[in-house]
């Protein structure tokens, strides 16, 4: 008996799950990621949450014979080095030896966040059965993962799929360093942005209550509370995030053509607001022929896609004695 473990590590949550050789789930967990801390410190907490998993199935390091980890941002999996990644703060990061090393040398293999979400969603989800898909994640950033003949697609310098870094509109810097990006218009970030936007020019009241007054602590959650309610300028921000998202799907569709688009990430939780928005965009600038038999579904695995997918990657790593899975 052994365990290998999967690791989504996000701008704002670290979430691990910790699974038998089988494929069975035996423990999941989340805590805060705590960038601001430093790359050490967040890979302390990475590797802490492994090692709480294993003392809850009653067992310990030796039983551990994989792990796989998923970050934000291009990285190569080869390496393991996450070349930049904004919402952390990381650049040139050795994520997979700083990780191995604080785990007491067990195999790892570092894989970008989202494709390790297509992953998930391409085996246990969404997207189970389907060759040809691409999933993309709206959270604090924006990420995306391809899966192409029913293998992931990393590209030729493994930087495929960063939907989030698609030009999509003047104006708004994105933490990449460029402008106009789709996460810069439409990520949870993005949302949270615009909203302080209109609360600092008094246009927001009813979204600024629900923030107790103070136009810093508004996030997309607060956004999506006042849309709920029937707030007409947080219906309206999310319709505008909803029209840059459709517009950055339709660049996607009319390139490569998938079968199936696969949405995740915290933002879709509220996708009862801006979902008819986002696919009205899609289709209005999508071509037809690459809209055929396109179907535009939710995440399966909801917020564990990424890391049940890491749990696919560490058994593969595992199955290979050890060897990064190609």
């Amino acid at each position: 008996m052994g365990y290998v473990a999967g690791i989504d590590l996000g701008g704002t949550k670290i979430y691990t799950v910790l699974a038998d050789l089988e494929g069975g789930i035996r423990g999941e967990t989340k805590v805060a990621t705590r960038p601001e801390e430093g790359f050490a410190a967040v890979v302390g907490r990475m590797a802490r949450t492994v090692d709480d998993l294993l003392a809850r199935a009653g067992a310990d390091r030796g039983d551990l014979l994989a792990v796989a980890a998923g970050a934000p941002g291009p990285l190569n999996p080869v390496t393991g080095v996450v070349h930049q990644a904004p919402n952390l703060g990381w650049r040139e990061a050795p994520l997979r030896e700083a990780l191995a090393e604080r785990l007491g040398g067990v195999p790892v293999t570092v894989e970008n966040d989202a494709n390790l979400g297509a992953l998930g969603e391409h085996v246990y989800g969404a997207g189970r059965g389907v060759n040809d898909l691409v999933y993309v994640t709206v959270s604090t950033g924006i990420g995306g993962g391809l899966v192409f003949g029913g293998r992931l697609y990393r590209g030729a310098g493994y930087g495929a799929g960063e939907v989030g870094h698609l030009p999509v509109a003047p104006g708004p810097a994105c933490r990449c360093g460029g402008r106009g990006c789709l996460e810069a218009v439409a990520s949870g970030t993005a949302i949270a942005r615009r909203a302080r936007e209109e609360a600092e020019a008094g246009r927001a009241p009813e979204i600024l209550a629900r923030a107790g007054g103070d136009a810093s602590a508004v996030s997309a959650r607060t956004v999506t509370g006042a849309a709920e309610a029937g707030d007409p300028v947080a219906r309206g921000i999310l319709a505008e995030a909803a029209a840059y998202l459709g517009r950055g799907l339709a660049v996607v569709v009319n390139l490569l053509n998938p079968a199936v688009i696969v949405l995740g990430g915290g933002v879709m939780e509220a996708r009862h607001l801006f979902w008819d928005g986002m696919e009205a965009a899609l289709r209005r600038l999508a071509l037809a022929a690459a809209l055929d038999g396109l179907a535009v579904v939710p995440a399966a695995l909801e917020g564990r896609s990424g890391a049940i997918g890491a749990v696919a990657l560490a058994l593969e790593l595992h199955r290979k004695g050890g060897v990064d899975p190609g």
